[in-house]
């Protein structure tokens, strides 16, 4: 009998957490519609900062000027931040 009542217990605490996580609003989200809701966030971030070598200030990716060199890529935010690049590496080799 004890059993039974201990059974009986279970069952209604199990019920009382499922109305009360009903009425808090607390859904559980399945992994594919995590992936999905991550994917959509993540399609909002449009850019990227970068930092200038020269002068250290951060600029958006897509506007920053670029220079490949030595098989690398480097972004600069002014056209003089990249000949001053351009002249000092030149002058250490």
């Amino acid at each position: 009998m004890y059993i039974v009542r201990l059974v009986i217990l279970g069952i209604l605490f199990y019920i009382a957490w499922l109305l009360l996580r009903g009425i808090a609003g607390v859904k559980k989200i399945s992994p594919e519609k995590r992936r999905k809701k991550r994917a959509e966030t993540d399609a909002h971030v449009e850019d990227v900062l970068v930092e200038d070598p020269v002068c250290h200030t951060l600029i958006p990716k897509n506007q920053a000027i670029r220079l490949r060199k030595n098989g690398e890529t480097y972004y600069f935010c002014s056209e003089t931040c990249c000949d001053k690049f351009s002249e000092n590496s030149r002058e250490e080799e």
